[in-house]
């Protein structure tokens, strides 16, 4: 029992000397680099020691960052004991890569109450030399330095290796406010390059920026592990792994705000169509419902650029629409997105009708010029419904009467033949034909001068009402495109009140169509001075609404951005009301009536 009670006496006292002399504070720390200099393109591996106990959290690596990138930090501990001495070592190992050529110095690093000794590195050039291949390196490319807001950029990057890898990852590029997607898989092939063999991985990137300005595109991280011979083992066959770190070059791009004189929903590509479903024929019935699918596709825009697909219908026509579906795919290097609406179209009278036009404006990035996706106008023919009442009349009453026709000339020749005595033994019949010849004669002038003068009176009746008929057309052309104007208006405010980013753009389309009268979809002529101001607020919701910052996604700054766009609308409003009030002019109408009968016709 004594014994026992003096073992645990003793266990007691070198459990408090050793943690009495692990808890010691740090005695000194260390920095040290395992390269230098250093290509631009390779990593530096930096490693900091510390003699005694220290935080695991101890090390901070934000005065790096003003010279370098980051990489991911390991920390590791280690506490050894010799005759009750206790030391214990922290290491921190984190990689650096350069951001530039030059001389750099890694700065104090503090851990704790210690601080480290500053290193200088030398960053060179990466040596491109005939004579010099190198085992693992990055390369980078981009279609275009310059290219316009929301317009999408090929990135291409290629990783060059000499010899086959355990494992290894590349990193996407880092661009500041623009969105990256990768495009398709990796491709793999062989290429000689200073005389020398490598395996080549090229992978490609979509990059659409989301604000303008110049912009540096960071090259991809490469970190690897390859088989390095082991010479320490006795056999051949056993392998040790390497650790590899690369860096793709940085590129700078410069990307151009939105036009100036751009006055429609931003929509940059290459290319824009626009295209319908439409059923077989043109003869449709009052109340049969019609399926009508316009599909809108962008190429180098994601789905989110993509506009509304405005729809104008004669009022003869009853809507039932469908909720819009959008998607973005790749294909042959390239994004493509889509915007695709269904609407049911039911005719409630019947006669021709003329289906206004579809277009929607973008920007070719191309020719840098404004051009415009159509759906031409389409003429259809809509029959009454059965049992109505305007149904065309049977036509088998005539035919029905075809023999009592034909058998009326053998009915009056066997009447002539029968009388044909009588009128020879009459000789007084012949004064009276000529009387009778005289008096139709009369009666024929007489009625032909009547026809004449009626005919000239209501021609001045059509007249005189024709001018009454154009006086009052006009004002209740100008009355129904103010009514038209006045509702997509208040819908445009409702929808600035209600904050449904998602429906602003064609709200203010409808309505600038409807305060210009034209139904085609183009920008206003004589009044875009009225309007330009809009385009300001309306650029910043856009960017706001695709930025990666969270303060530009907050509410208040999207508030503001909305309280702005409508004082904005108001303004043009007024102002395009006083233009249009001092030249006298009056807007055209909605759904002209002579065009539509001049198509049809």
């Amino acid at each position: 029992m004594k014994a026992l009670s003096k073992s645990t006496v003793l266990t007691l006292i070198c459990t408090f000397f050793v943690t009495f002399h692990v808890q010691a504070d740090i005695e000194s720390v260390e920095a040290t680099i395992d390269r230098n200099p250093v290509m631009l393109d390779e990593a530096i591996r930096l490693t900091v020691t510390a003699n005694g106990s220290a935080d695991r959290d101890a090390f901070d690596s934000s005065s790096l960052l003003k010279d370098f990138v980051v990489g991911r930090t390991s920390v590791s501990s280690q506490t050894s004991i010799v005759n009750f001495d206790a030391k214990r070592t922290t290491t921190w190992t984190t990689t650096l890569f350069p951001r530039k050529e030059g001389t750099f110095t890694i700065p104090s690093l503090r851990i704790e109450d210690k601080i480290t000794t500053p290193i200088e590195v030398s960053v060179i050039p990466v040596q491109e030399q005939s004579n010099v291949a190198r085992d693992y390196f990055v390369t980078t490319d981009i279609d275009k330095n310059e290219a316009y807001l929301n317009q999408q950029l090929l990135y291409t990057v290629k990783l060059h290796l000499s010899s086959n890898i355990e494992r290894g990852s590349l990193q996407a590029p880092e661009m500041e406010n623009a969105e990256i997607r990768q495009l398709g898989d990796d491709k793999q092939y062989a290429d000689i390059l200073n005389g020398r063999r490598y395996q080549i991985i090229e992978r490609q990137f979509a990059v659409v920026p989301q604000a303008s300005g110049e912009f540096t595109l960071r090259g991809p991280v490469f970190t690897g592990e390859v088989m390095a011979a082991n010479t320490n083992q006795r056999f051949g066959f056993f392998n040790r792994t390497q650790q590899i770190n690369r860096v793709g070059p940085d590129i700078v791009v410069n990307i151009n705000p939105i036009p100036r004189d751009i006055d429609y929903a931003w929509l940059p590509s290459e290319m824009v169509r626009i295209d319908e479903e439409w059923p077989q024929g043109d003869n449709f019935v009052v109340g049969e419902p019609v399926t009508r699918i316009v599909t809108l596709t962008a190429l180098g825009v994601v789905e989110e650029q993509l506009p509304e697909i405005p729809e104008f219908y004669p009022p003869t026509f009853k809507l039932y629409p469908d909720q819009s579906n959008t998607t973005t795919v790749e294909k042959n290097q390239n994004l493509i997105a889509q915007r695709q609406s269904s609407l049911a179209i039911i005719p409630t009278e019947p006669g021709k009708m003329v289906l206004p036009e579809v277009t929607i404006p973008w920007f070719n990035t191309l020719t840098e010029q404004t051009e415009y996706a159509t759906i031409p106008p389409r003429s259809i023919n809509v029959l009454a419904a059965s049992g109505q009442t305007n149904s065309a009349p049977p036509q088998a009453a005539p035919e029905d009467e075809t023999p009592s026709v034909a058998q009326a000339p053998s009915n009056a020749a066997s009447d002539i033949k029968a009388n044909e005595p009588k009128i020879a033994e009459s000789s007084d019949t012949t004064t009276l034909w000529l009387l009778i010849s005289v008096l139709a004669l009369g009666w024929l002038v007489t009625l032909v001068v009547l026809v004449l003068f009626i005919k000239r009176s209501r021609q001045s009746s059509q007249m005189s009402e024709n001018r009454i008929s154009l006086s009052t057309s006009g004002v209740l052309s100008h009355q129904h495109n103010s009514s038209v104007e006045k509702k997509a208006y208040n819908a445009l405010i409702s929808i600035l009140k209600a904050k449904d980013i998602s429906q602003i753009d064609s709200a203010l389309q409808v309505w600038l169509r409807a305060l210009n009268g034209n139904e085609s979809g183009r920008p206003m002529p004589e009044d875009s001075n009225d309007t330009v101001a809009i385009r300001g607020p309306l650029d910043k919701l856009q960017q706001a609404r695709f930025s990666k910052s969270n303060d530009a996604k907050s509410t208040d700054s999207i508030n503001q951005i909305l309280s702005e766009l409508m004082s904005e609308v108001e303004a043009a409003r007024k102002a395009h009301f006083m233009h249009a009030k001092s030249k006298g002019a009056t807007l055209s109408k909605l759904y002209p009536t002579s065009s539509v009968n001049s198509v049809s016709e």
